[in-house]
C-alpha cells in the first residue's frame, strides 16, 4: 500500500505521486486554500483517513474535506 501525505511546508517541494495505482485522493482545504493532501490505493483505507480528518480538522472554520476518485476525477465524498 502506498500512503502519501503532506503538509502546508510540503506542498511546494512534494508534488502529487504519479504512479497509476493510486486511485483515491484526499484534500483538505481551509479558508480555500488547499492545506493537506493524501493519496491512497484503497479505497477502504481512503474511506477511514476521510473519516478522521474529519474527526481531526472538522471543527476548524471553513475546512472541507474532498474523497476524489482520481483516474476519473469524481468526487466521491465532502465535508461539509
Amino acid at each position: 500500500m502506498f500512503d502519501f501525505w503532506s503538509d502546508p511546508a510540503a506542498l511546494g517541494s512534494c508534488p502529487s505521486p504519479t504512479r497509476s495505482a493510486i486511485s483515491y485522493h484526499l484534500t483538505l482545504t481551509i479558508d480555500g486554500q488547499p492545506t493537506m493532501h493524501g493519496w491512497w490505493e484503497d479505497r477502504a483505507v481512503a474511506d477511514r483517513k476521510f473519516l478522521s480528518w474529519i474527526g481531526d480538522y472538522g471543527s476548524t472554520a471553513s475546512a472541507r474535506i474532498t474523497l476524489t476518485d482520481q483516474p476519473s476525477g469524481q468526487k466521491l465524498a465532502t465535508w461539509p
